[in-house]
């Protein structure tokens, strides 16, 4: 869910202007979803030349719809409050390292895909953040790569797959971990098997035994994950999201 969301959060952050603007308005305002935004059951009313510009390969839309009705009464009901109380009880260091500690295993499958799509430059980039992070940073918990120059550079299966031309495929929202597609789903599934048979640090085995380390990576995902439910501000959030996601993986693919 997070990765996905946390892109698609990136572009949505430059409405979030327009959408404050908008929640002083009594009669407009959809900050508070849970109580007061009811999501469109079928096709959007946008203005043709709008509708047009956004179209995205939707085939399931109902059952999508119904799937980011699910994710979104998770997120208030679940996930938020578990974010909560994880920020009320752990202390902002303590949270900054297992933030680290889940984004330095990441770079193990990051680095895989970089080599797949024959990225030398950026597998080189994020062999150096396994070193330095792991070595010098104490498996993880601290991030000196980033201070050194060398950012985090994402790369999925997902993307592998369209560097190499395959479609994206039907849009789907999966449960739990919101937008993606036929293609992408495949890469997630690819990904977590691939993470699970490389074992890094031992995390995937420890994880079998003790499912309470699979529960906080869920609980800290969330965490890092800025966006919320309702932000936009509008009814159609669905639709936006959607398209959204999509125009962020394409620039990702042709990355």
């Amino acid at each position: 869910m997070a990765k996905h969301l946390l892109l698609t959060a990136l572009l949505l952050g430059s409405g979030l202007a327009h959408a404050d603007q908008a929640s002083h308005s009594a009669d407009e305002g959809f900050t508070q979803p849970l109580q007061r935004l009811t999501f469109v059951s079928g096709p959007d009313t946008f203005v043709t030349a709008s509708n047009a510009a956004m179209q995205v390969y939707d085939p399931l839309e109902r059952w999508n719809r119904s799937i980011y009705q699910f994710n979104y009464r998770l997120d208030q009901w679940v996930m938020l409050p578990a974010v909560q109380g994880y920020v009320y009880v752990t202390p902002k260091p303590l949270r900054t390292g297992v933030s680290n500690f889940f984004s330095n295993l990441g770079d193990v499958t990051s680095l895989g895909n970089s080599l797949l799509q024959l990225k030398g430059e950026r597998a080189m980039r994020t062999t150096a953040r396994l070193l330095f992070n792991t070595l010098l940073g104490v498996c993880g918990l601290w991030d000196p790569a980033t201070a050194m120059g060398v950012p985090k550079e994402r790369e999925d299966f997902g993307q592998t797959l369209g560097h190499y031309g395959v479609p994206n495929g039907p849009y789907l929202v999966l449960p739990l971990f919101g937008p993606s597609n036929l293609r992408d789903t495949t890469g997630l599934v690819a990904d977590t098997v691939a993470a699970s048979n490389i074992n890094y640090l031992d995390v995937a085995e420890s994880s079998s035994q003790h499912p309470e380390i699979k529960v906080l990576e869920a609980i800290d995902t969330r965490y890092v994950t800025p966006f919320k439910y309702g932000q936009l501000n509008t009814p159609f959030e669905y639709s936006r999201v959607r398209y959204l996601y999509d125009e962020v993986r394409r620039l990702q693919v042709s990355d």
